[in-house]
């Protein structure tokens, strides 16, 4: 499966209507968004307020990214304003069973997310329970840092350990994937590829989406 969720961090912010439209005339297959609340990441990002806005006129599937403490306190109200998959970090909880069945609870999809210095292992006991896990190949909270190159260990660690388990679920990568990495990254068992800086800042975005695809 090859996939592409352009991240709206790095959409114009001034145009984001404009930005969302040529989503919906481009190849991509989901819009990621990432919240950030100030805490788990040192820095601000989107609301309920953004996503009530975007949801009646994207007409890709929107892929939530919650980088928050505290997430069982907000997924419900995120689906309600227009997600269709939600994740969230295994570091910022205790256990997660109970909030990934909160988000089943209203017939969404479910992530679970782990930053570069998280022991992939740590994933294992849950991926009979997600839809799909995220690989974080940037620490989260800025947008346009560079993959760190240590991912593909672990991305191919973790495809063989979801077919030795013989699932299906999905794994994501996020953090500066481009189209110059992104063969390397679906070839070594990416599904999804969140791709920012190299989407919205490109010189023709929608032939950066394609380009990342391999189309």
């Amino acid at each position: 499966m090859r996939l592409i969720s352009p991240s709206l961090l790095s959409a114009d912010f001034a145009h984001l209507a404009d930005d969302i439209q040529m989503i919906n005339q481009s190849d991509a297959d989901w819009l990621h968004i990432d919240v950030m609340d100030g805490t788990f990441v040192p820095n601000l990002s989107f609301g309920f307020p953004i996503m009530e806005a975007i949801e009646p006129i994207c007409k890709k599937p929107l892929d939530v990214h919650l980088m928050i403490v505290h997430p069982e306190k907000y997924v419900e109200r995120f689906v309600d304003a227009g997600a269709w998959s939600v994740g969230f970090h295994l570091e910022a909880v205790d256990d997660p069973m109970p909030i990934l069945e909160q988000i089943r609870k209203k017939n969404c999809r479910t992530c679970l997310t782990i930053n570069p210095d998280i022991a992939v292992e740590r994933l294992y006991p849950y991926l009979k329970e997600v839809d799909m896990v995220l690989l974080m190949s940037v620490f989260a909270g800025y947008g346009g840092q560079k993959f760190i190159p240590e991912t593909m260990d672990k991305l191919r660690t973790l495809k063989a350990e979801i077919t030795r388990q013989g699932l299906d679920t999905l794994i994501e990568i996020d953090g500066g994937v481009n189209a110059q990495n992104a063969e390397s990254l679906y070839n070594a068992g990416a599904d999804v590829l969140v791709a920012g800086s190299a989407v919205f800042h490109a010189q023709d975005p929608k032939e950066a989406i394609r380009k990342i695809k391999g189309l």
